[in-house]
């Protein structure tokens, strides 16, 4: 293995999709561009709600972006399917802007990866639901959600 694989590696099966899954899921978690951003190769191309990112660089600048203005962030991804070298996921995450209003945000992910288990391609369509703070579901401490903590479905989202 190089410094740059990211096993389990395609084809994937039902459970090293789901490894690899957790593995997005705790790196997201972490809010942490450093760490994210090797999991994709050097010309990942990615779609974001409407927004097209390429390469690190732009993934980079996305993620630090993207958690200065959503704070308190804490996701769960939910493997949907997966066959070869490509996953499908769907998620919800909470965050709080800067105002005090909380979200809830529901998408769906579709991924490719390159043979050395990185993702090549990340297509993330997303919609955001105002929340009270009383209706936030995801209450572990910021960082990894905790093993015990329900899935997404077992919350009914």
């Amino acid at each position: 293995m190089t410094r740059q694989d990211r096993p389990p590696f395609p084809p994937f099966s039902a459970d090293s999709a789901m490894v690899k899954v957790r593995a997005a899921e705790d790196a997201w978690n972490s809010r942490d561009p450093d760490r994210v951003t090797p999991a994709y190769t050097e010309d990942s191309r990615w779609r974001n709600r409407a927004e097209f990112i390429a390469g690190h660089a732009q993934i980079h600048a996305f993620l630090t972006r993207k958690w200065a203005r959503e704070l308190d962030y804490r996701l769960i991804k939910q493997l949907w399917a997966a066959a070869n070298d490509r996953i499908a996921v769907r998620f919800a995450y909470e965050w709080r802007d800067d105002s005090g209003q909380w979200f809830r945000s529901f998408g769906n992910e579709n991924w490719q990866f390159a043979p050395d288990g990185r993702m090549c391609r990340r297509i993330a369509s997303i919609n955001d639901l105002p929340i009270a703070g009383a209706d936030r579901l995801f209450h572990w401490p910021l960082g990894l959600r905790p093993s015990d903590h329900p899935e997404l479905d077992s919350l009914d989202l």
